[in-house]
């Protein structure tokens, strides 16, 4: 008996679909439950309650430290993705081209700690300004704190970012930035005004993808920073591996679903109102 051509296509996405269905939507469902869940067994808010009380600070420190990475991630793309396609000195082309898709290739544990040691009040960071005469030994400030983690965020997004603006740019219509170029506006007009506005829906698609992925990063605040107030994803760690306390823990990661579709549904909602505007 021969497959309709509906059934064929079910047959081949089906191994995809229980993939998702046993990695994302079974932790999902069983997070949801037991956040929901009180210890009586029934419906509740307790942990919920719990999780405000102890952690509210935190869930503020996480959104303002995720919103503030994905700005300067979005700053250095544009930066770096405008120098690629509108850049004229080929030396500076070449060597950013070369350098810039690196952190693309390290993990988030590793840039932590490559992050430890750059900005520890020892770091190389400071020995380097301490070598060249620009600050003395005992000026030196150590940055492992909520500002190493925004920039190891942006170190590690930014090449992932600016790979997807860079492509978009590329494909823009050429003609239409010469004739900027040829009525007197700069470079940078050119880009901010002519070229930006073109690839705003690539932009926006990046740096929300890097929003949900810095949101979820359990490393670089724990290794990078190691004090209060924390991002979530610390939280959680700490109530399942201290206390056991689960319920707690799955609320936290309740709120983070919600901070994470807060996110998307911006996105879905600039992308319909484009549409419409067609």
């Amino acid at each position: 008996m021969s497959l309709s051509q509906r059934q064929l296509a079910l047959l081949l996405i089906a191994p995809g679909l229980a993939l998702v269905a046993a990695l994302f939507l079974y932790p999902l469902f069983f997070s949801l439950v037991s956040a929901f869940t009180g210890p009586d067994g029934g419906f509740s808010l307790q942990s919920f309650g719990k999780a405000w009380e102890l952690y509210s600070g935190d869930v503020v420190f996480t959104v303002v430290i995720v919103l503030a990475s994905c700005f300067f991630t979005g700053l250095a793309a544009i930066v770096i993705a405008g120098t690629l396609t509108l850049g004229e000195n080929r030396w500076i082309v070449g060597t950013l081209k070369a350098l810039y898709r690196w952190p693309l290739f390290i993990p988030f544990i590793v840039a932590a700690q490559c992050m430890r040691t750059f900005l520890a009040k020892n770091g190389l960071m400071n020995n380097s300004f301490v070598s060249l005469g620009l600050i003395e030994p005992l000026q030196a400030v150590s940055f492992l704190d909520w500002r190493g983690i925004i920039a190891t965020f942006v170190w590690k997004q930014t090449p992932f970012v600016a790979l997807l603006l860079a492509g978009a740019l590329a494909a823009i219509d050429r003609a239409t930035l010469e004739a900027g170029r040829n009525l007197g506006a700069s470079r940078i007009r050119v880009l901010i005004e002519l070229a930006l506005p073109q690839v705003m829906p690539t932009l926006l698609v990046a740096l929300v993808l890097s929003f949900v992925t810095m949101l979820s990063v359990l490393s670089v605040p724990m290794m990078v920073a190691g004090s209060q107030p924390t991002m979530l994803t610390v939280d959680m760690a700490f109530r399942i591996n201290a206390y056991g306390d689960y319920a707690t823990a799955n609320a936290l990661g309740v709120i983070t679903y919600l901070i994470s579709a807060g996110a998307a549904i911006i996105y879905l909602r600039r992308g319909m109102a484009q549409e419409g505007a067609r």
